[in-house]
């Protein structure tokens, strides 16, 4: 017994599940692996184009769009952080892929456009993710791929339901 701070403890320990860094959570350590890695191949498959991850989901919404969007209607379908999203903005205008302006009917609004530029890398963006989602998901038969993609489906719905964050159905 240490009298300045109480019985002694003994140091905090975790059984040792294989694979999981919190017990009791092998599947969510998973998700968080998996994720961490598909961005970290995300950013090699996309430096051919100058582009960081990211980067190529803002501008596929803009060239989804086809004109003008507002920046705030932006920030909502890319379900990023206000200002991670104002900084790729930033970025994309300094490299020439976007332009911004203020919205003329409402000054405070600001009006995002994906550039002409930036239309000569969405064929570049397309391989590169076709080519990622082939090489993750390689070994997986079409039964297995569906399959994969209804669950991740449902754990998202579930976590959405948890986190009051949903995205709207589309």
């Amino acid at each position: 017994m240490n009298e300045a701070t109480g019985p002694e403890q003994a140091p905090c320990t975790w059984p040792a599940e294989r694979g999981a860094a919190l017990p009791g959570g092998p599947v969510g350590h998973l998700v968080t692996r998996v994720a961490r890695l598909h961005r970290t191949a995300a950013g090699r498959a996309l430096r051919e184009s100058g582009l960081y991850p990211g980067q190529e989901l803002v501008l596929g919404h803009l060239w989804e769009a086809g004109g003008p969007v507002r920046q705030s209607d932006l920030i909502k379908a890319v379900e990023l952080d206000p200002s991670t999203v104002t900084k790729t903005l930033q970025r994309l205008e300094q490299s020439g892929h976007v332009t911004r302006a203020p919205d003329p009917a409402d000054r405070r609004a600001v009006l995002v456009e994906a550039t002409e530029l930036s239309c000569a890398l969405s064929r570049q963006v397309e391989s590169a993710w076709a080519g990622l989602e082939e090489h993750a998901l390689a070994g997986l038969t079409p039964a297995d791929r569906a399959e994969l993609a209804r669950l991740l489906a449902t754990v998202e719905a579930n976590l959405c339901d948890r986190a009051g964050d949903c995205p709207e159905a589309g």
